[in-house]
């Protein structure tokens, strides 16, 4: 059975038998997986880890045990400080930011790793500039534990050395773009500009789906290059930040980033730019990127483009007014034989009367003659709001357009 399936099964046993292996790489595997099985209380797992952090001939197995010892717990990762350093229960007191922060000085690698997981953990800001400068240590394993440390904080002042670490080990490079992304001000954004055309596709996602909280357009344009990646997870990273930068820019700059944006958006792969955009306008949380996928969808999408339009369709409905009302004008500008089917598959009463009265209404400004004589049926419908729209629907058709 495999280590996975253990883990699955919570056998933190069999997991710890894994831990004796000659394979360094199932050691480590079984330690990451322990981290996620066992609790404070499973001291057999404890001491297991405890054993391979202190004295594991594989440094990344040192390291997997550390992190899943401070994943465990607090107290978890207070026993290996305690083995690290010699001393025993309350005689470490590592328990303050301090003491942690003097760790990070220590000799042992491994006691730094757990200093810095340890101030990562706890939540007092005293403890960042001691992360800060183990940016600079000489062990990648522990300058990968400071980044993610920073990330937590999500502190400016971590900016300048998680930048310089953009061009280190692979493993702390993601780290601190991640952490970078966290932070989140455009002055932590900018060093991932260069990322997107990075030949890790890790860093060029991480950069894409950050880039969407800057308060500024300048990502607008290398978003809108990365629409053409060969990763479709990066793809999939650069719309979604696309919509989310929209959301974020100042009002006064909207008009002309929303401009920007479609133009970019309309040179992409069509299947590209619609897929996410639909995810976001029938999935999305936030009402505001719902509404600006909706507004998007009406000028990047091909009127044949089924999906976008069932999307649409739908969203007449949406609970927020803007989002519903975006959809109907993304229906109107689309138009069509597809765009008319599924309106006239939506005027019956089973739908509610708010998103039938505003289908009433592109089917209004778009339809034929077909589309004038299903309105013709609804002219004694029950609801006043879709009767009104039924009836200047067919004026409009009957004196041939709106």
């Amino acid at each position: 059975m495999s280590l996975y399936q253990h883990a699955r099964d919570g056998n933190a046993e069999r997991l710890r038998d894994a831990m004796g292996s000659d394979s360094a790489a199932v050691r480590k595997r079984a330690a990451e997986f322990l981290g996620e099985v066992a609790d404070e209380g499973d001291q057999p797992s404890i001491d297991v880890l405890l054993r391979a952090a202190t004295g594991d001939e594989d440094a990344q197995v040192r390291g997997a045990a550390v992190d899943a010892l401070d994943e465990i717990g607090e107290a978890a990762l207070e026993q290996l400080l305690s083995e690290l350093t010699g001393t025993k229960g309350s005689e470490a007191e590592w328990v303050t930011a301090r003491k942690f922060a003097r760790a990070l000085q220590a000799d042992r690698p491994e006691l730094r790793m757990a200093a810095a997981n340890a101030l990562g953990r706890l939540d007092d800001a005293s403890g960042l500039q001691h992360l800060v400068d183990a940016l600079d240590d000489e062990d990648p394993r522990v300058r990968l534990r400071a980044c993610q440390a920073c990330g937590t904080f999500a502190d400016p002042r971590a900016v300048p050395g998680l930048t310089e670490r953009l061009d280190d080990d692979p493993r702390v490079r993601r780290a601190a773009a991640n952490a970078l992304g966290n932070i989140g001000t455009d002055q932590a954004l900018a060093p991932l500009l260069d990322l997107l055309d990075d030949g890790d596709e890790s860093l060029r996602r991480i950069a894409a789906g950050a880039l969407g909280k800057a308060n500024n357009p300048e990502p607008v344009e290398p978003l809108a290059r990365a629409l053409g990646d060969e990763s479709a997870v990066v793809r999939n990273a650069a719309v979604y930040s696309v919509i989310e930068l929209l959301s974020n820019v100042p009002t006064k700059q909207s008009h002309a980033v929303r401009d920007q944006v479609v133009s970019e958006l309309k040179q992409a792969d069509d299947a590209t730019v619609v897929e996410p955009l639909v995810e976001i306008l029938t999935d999305g949380q936030q009402s505001r990127q719902r509404r600006n996928a909706s507004w998007i969808l009406g000028r990047v999408a091909e009127p044949e483009s089924e999906t976008a339009v069932e999307a649409l369709a739908d969203a007449l409905a949406d609970d927020d007014p803007q989002t519903a009302q975006f959809a109907a004008t993304s229906l109107k500008s689309l138009g069509g034989p597809i765009v008319e089917d599924r309106l006239l598959d939506r005027l019956g009463t089973e739908h509610p009367e708010d998103a039938r009265a505003k289908a009433v209404f592109v089917l209004g400004q778009i339809g034929g003659q077909e589309t004038l004589n299903r309105l013709e049926e609804f002219t004694d419908d029950e609801s006043p709001a879709v009767r009104k729209r039924v009836f200047s629907a067919v004026s409009k058709l009957r004196a041939g357009g709106p």
